[in-house]
This record gives C-alpha cells, structure tokens and sequence, in this order.
C-alpha cells in the first residue's frame, strides 16, 4: 500500500514539472509504468528475469504500431479530408484494419508467450495494471493541461 502512495507522488511530481523533450517524456512514462506494472503484479524475481525481455519488447511493438502508424494515418485524414477521394479513403480504412490487427495478434502472442512465465491471475492483472496506468496517465494529462489553458 505504501509502495502506491510512492508510485502516485512519482507521478504527480514527474507531470507537475513537465516534460522537456518528447523521448525523455516517453522514457520517464515507461519508467514510471514499469515500476507501477512492477508493485501491481507483485512479480517474484524469476519471473521478473522472464517476463521484462517478453513485455518490453511487446510493448516496443506496440507503441511503434499505434503511436506512429495510427497517428500517421489520422493525421493524413484530418490533413486529407475534404478532398479525400473514395479511392484513398479505401485504402485508408485498409491500413487501419491493417494496423489493428497487427496490434491484436501482438496482445494474443503476449498472451501466448506470457503463459508459461506467470500465473493467468497475474496476466488478468498485467491487463488491468496496463488499464489503470493509462486512466492515471490521461488523468494527469488532463488535469495538467487544464492548469495550463
């Protein structure tokens, strides 16, 4: 319970005092979500020693796939939209379906991978650790910006 608290003043004094640079920012957030992936799943060290190579590199993956690409083909529909021909948007929504299903079979071999290292209890509580991080995060963001506006 103490670890928590800890791991909520890390949170608030890190978005308190903002970030400088976009990569630092992305390094102190995976920090900040490991160590709270970490005090969550109550990971023994043998597990620990299996379980980061797997999770980091889902999560690599995965921050690739749905911050550059997605972002990338958002962003060339807000830029296209009023003049985006049928022809484009098909293929826009190709890429799309695409890119969310290369992130499913990613969440279904991390799934498949982490079996044999922990318990299904502790993969259930991976999903929910990675849930509430993400609502915490986008709490702070919100509450953040709105100090800033």
């Amino acid at each position: 319970m103490k670890s928590k608290y800890i791991l909520l003043f890390v949170f608030s004094f890190i978005f308190l005092n903002g970030f400088s640079q976009e990569n630092k920012k992305r390094e102190q957030i995976k920090a900040l979500k490991t160590a709270f992936i970490t005090t969550e799943l109550d990971l023994s060290a043998a597990e620990a020693e299996k379980f980061w190579p797997i999770y980091n590199q889902y999560d690599a993956r995965f921050f690739e796939l749905r911050n550059q690409k997605m972002r990338s083909l958002h962003a060339t529909i807000e830029k296209n939209i009023s003049t985006l021909t049928e022809k484009e948007a098909t293929q826009l929504i190709s890429e799309i379906e695409t890119t969310e299903d290369e992130l499913h079979q990613l969440r279904k071999k991390l799934i498949s991978d982490l079996k044999g290292i922990l318990s299904y209890v502790k993969i259930i509580k991976l999903k929910k650790a990675e849930d509430d991080f993400n609502r915490k995060l986008l709490h702070q963001y919100r509450s953040n910006r709105g100090k800033k506006d």
